[in-house]
């Protein structure tokens, strides 16, 4: 059922109230002159609000954080992190504020979540604002990553303040509203566990068992069952960032979540010419973050969540890190086997030992890199192979007579096209079609967004009049650089 005037949504506060600890009350800025950007009716409806009721003044005010519902509490919520390999001890919401959490449709309690709404204490010398052009990318990187069946915060809405943001010149600003399962994190449990109050960190895992992975609650060790929960979330969510090309950025231990949702949407892209190394972050200067070494990151995040939560694991430190050890353990092979499974799709192969389509796989990504080819397009056009016509997939290689070989053996193996067709989009995120929509959008017109948006959220459907959103970038589009927008 849809909700009409603010004072009725219904906000719940579990959040704040269950680690108050962890929640800072705070008040979002004012927005001078608010206009409505981009609206996901869809995901409206899903949380019971009215896509209607959101376009007007109150709507537009719950949006912006500024009218909230009787009794609801915004908070920024408080966590640590290492970014980029440093620890910081105290990070936190910095711009932005969970207003609460709502019911959806199908029953989950799921964050109602702000950002680029001003400065909190957490700011650490920050405006504590947002540009439209960010808040934009992530709306649209967050919709093509859902499209695409990868588990992801989901955005709501962008709405223009009216309030200039100073970066390297002066810029529209706007605030996101997203939704999540939640904005529990890695760096959420090392906040906890740097205050050493043993009970925060235990009411922490528990409100993580119960939102999340409520069958370790029965488990003999649930906190045990709890972080091999996350290593399972995050072994497969990282495996499908790979099969699909996504590039994060920015895989700080702030930014990996306990429900194994994607989430904080900065200096992210899709790659462009397969290449391992490949980094589009202005700030990743030594490749930490590089797309090929994304599972060794994500790892390693996992690695400081175990540290978090050893006190909670057994009573004597050293079981206690022989059990993380042990579990941490399962996180190379539950993602080598998800990748596998995502590999064998892409390549429409049914019956297959795993070693035999990694092989394979492996092969062909060699031949990928050393042509510099197209990731998208190329996956795309092995549908048509698979089918009988060989040409459009291997016209994008230089080598072809390695390409054949591959080809021949692979189709050796009869491949099924029409399960290759469901998993290999045909039209992602492209970096030059979305600085297209940023910075038309920036200048006040929305319509090459629009189109963008829906090219990418029905990603599998070929239609004609999209063509240009099919094709990788021009030669001139040159390096490509993307930035956190802060």
């Amino acid at each position: 059922m849809s909700v009409a005037p603010s004072t009725t949504v219904p906000l719940d506060d579990r959040f704040s109230r269950e680690l108050p600890e962890m929640a800072l009350p705070w008040q979002a800025e004012e927005a001078p002159d608010p206009e409505l950007l981009v609206l996901n009716e869809q995901l409206a409806g899903e949380l019971g609000l009215d896509p209607a009721w959101l376009r007007g003044a109150e709507g537009l005010g719950l949006l912006l954080g500024t009218r909230v519902p009787s009794g609801a509490t915004p908070v920024a919520q408080a966590y640590a992190g290492h970014q980029f390999g440093g620890y910081v001890p105290r990070l936190g919401d910095g711009r932005a504020l969970l207003l609460g959490e709502l019911v959806d449709a199908g029953g989950m309690l799921r964050d109602l979540h702000l950002k680029g709404s001003g400065r909190t204490p957490f700011a650490r010398g920050g405006d504590g604002l947002a540009a439209v052009g960010p808040m934009l990318r992530e709306y649209v990187i967050s919709e093509a990553m859902h499209a695409l069946g990868i588990p992801t915060t989901r955005s709501l809405a962008v709405v223009a303040t009216g309030r200039p943001v100073r970066r390297e010149t002066l810029l529209p600003g706007a605030v996101l509203a997203r939704v999540a399962a939640s904005h529990l994190r890695v760096g959420s449990f090392q906040y906890a566990a740097a205050t050493r109050d043993l009970d925060l960190l235990r009411r922490l895992a528990d409100h993580a068992i119960t939102r999340h992975h409520p069958g370790a609650a029965d488990a003999d060790r649930p906190y045990l069952a709890l972080f091999e929960g996350v290593v399972s979330a995050q072994a497969s969510l990282v495996a499908r960032w790979m099969t699909v090309g996504f590039v994060h950025g920015v895989m700080n231990t702030d930014n990996m979540t306990i429900s194994g949702e994607t989430i904080d949407y900065g200096p992210c892209a899709f790659l462009d010419a397969f290449d391992p190394a490949t980094v589009y972050s202005s700030i990743d200067h030594g490749g930490r973050y590089a797309y090929g070494n994304q599972p060794l990151v994500a790892e390693w995040n996992l690695a400081r969540l175990a540290e978090a939560l050893l006190p909670l694991l057994h009573d004597d430190p050293e079981q206690a890190v022989a059990l993380a050890v042990e579990a941490l353990g399962a996180f190379r092979p539950r993602y080598d086997a998800a990748w596998s499974a995502g590999m064998r799709v892409k390549l429409g192969l049914r019956h297959e030992p795993d070693a035999e389509v990694s092989a394979l796989a492996d092969e062909l990504l060699g031949l990928l890199q050393a042509d510099h080819v197209d990731h998208t397009s190329f996956f795309r056009a092995l549908g048509s192979a698979a089918r009988g016509d060989a040409e459009p997939a291997r016209n994008l290689f230089l080598d072809l007579a390695a390409v054949d070989g591959w080809l021949e053996r692979w189709r050796a193996l009869d491949p099924d096209a029409d399960v290759m067709d469901r998993v290999n989009p045909v039209y992602i995120p492209r970096n030059h079609l979305v600085e297209e929509a940023l910075e038309a959008a920036t200048g006040g017109d929305l319509d090459p967004l629009g189109r963008l948006l829906e090219a990418v959220t029905a990603p599998y459907d070929e239609r004609p009049g999209l063509e240009r959103y099919a094709a990788p970038a021009p030669p001139d589009f040159g390096a490509y650089r993307t930035f956190c927008g802060t």
